[in-house]
């Protein structure tokens, strides 16, 4: 089978030039009168309706002192120029009608745990307030480019943004929890200091730094670390918590995931005195520059909803 071969075509970064003065002349009939509209000059117009014409190598208009008529080649060039005028105005008028009524696909990348937790429930308020918005969520604990995967925001929980050519906005801070079942701690004991944890079975998440090590502060405020061996290391905060609630193991995570658990009492805090370090949830995204409205509104959605 022979491929097809693709036709290559020159750049030419004069190719639109003259084109929509060309058109604006015609359609008023004079150069008069076309200045007049355009707020340029008649010279100005007739220099580049001539640069235009040596471009093409020909003649598109006849000119006397009072009018202007189109020559057949001129004809021919006016009637695609003014189809190609037409379809740049339906596009930036489309483009304004978007900035002024959100609208389109919201590509949204979210971690898990954020999800479950909280953004499914706003999410939902989102869409009842912004019917026209469509929603594509890639829910994933990895990494994301958010230009390269081409993602108008991520939702990502962090304490410390990598790439610093991009715009965050903190939308939530969660101090870190270790947590166990009641069922866990009467058969296996509560640790009273987190080296204590090297007895224990821990849950871990896979997507951390090191996931063989926790991060605590001292009662003096200072952060430390311990080793711990992990009985489940897993890459989803959903089942580390699913795991934790069914008694198999203690395991460490930002408050925010095990809210709901904690109230219910189907797990407990442990390990208090020594909090671990706070956790920030940011919105990320690639400029505050030329901000498309469906981006502006959910931003500014989220601070809302999140401040109440």
């Amino acid at each position: 089978m022979v491929k097809k071969r693709e036709k290559q075509v020159a750049f030419n970064s004069e190719l639109l030039d003259g084109m929509v003065i060309f058109v604006e002349l015609i359609q008023a009939g004079s150069f008069t009168k076309a200045a007049d509209s355009m707020g340029h000059s008649t010279s100005y117009i007739s220099k580049k309706i001539t640069k235009l014409e040596k471009r093409l190598g020909v003649r598109l208009l006849n000119r006397t002192t009072r009018s202007i008529s189109l020559t057949h080649e001129g004809e021919l060039y006016f009637q695609q120029c003014l189809s190609i005028v037409n379809d740049a105005e339906q596009a930036e008028a489309a483009i304004h009608q978007q900035q002024q009524t959100p609208q389109g696909t919201l590509k949204i990348s979210c971690s898990t745990s954020f999800c479950m937790s909280h953004l499914r429930y706003i999410l939902t308020r989102f869409m009842q307030d912004y019917p026209e918005v469509n929603i594509e969520l890639d829910i994933s604990d990895k990494m994301v480019d958010v230009v390269a995967d081409g993602f108008d925001v991520v939702i990502r929980a962090t304490n410390a943004l990598q790439d610093s050519s991009l715009i965050s906005r903190k939308i939530l801070s969660s101090c870190g929890v270790t947590v166990a079942s009641p069922v866990y701690l009467r058969k296996f004991g509560s640790p009273q200091h987190p080296k204590d944890l090297i007895n224990h079975q821990i849950i871990a998440y896979s997507n951390i730094k090191n996931p063989t090590y926790l991060d605590y502060c001292s009662l003096a405020g200072e952060p430390f670390s311990v080793e711990v061996k992990n009985r489940m290391l897993t890459n989803s905060s959903v089942m580390e918590v699913e795991l934790a609630v069914a008694g198999l193991g203690i395991t460490s995570l930002p408050k925010f995931i095990v809210e709901e658990q904690i109230k219910s009492g189907e797990l407990v805090t442990i390990l208090d005195a020594y909090q671990r370090m706070d956790i920030n949830i940011y919105l990320v995204y690639a400029s505050r520059k030329h901000m498309a409205s469906k981006l502006r509104v959910f931003i500014d959605f989220m601070m809302q909803e999140l401040a109440s």
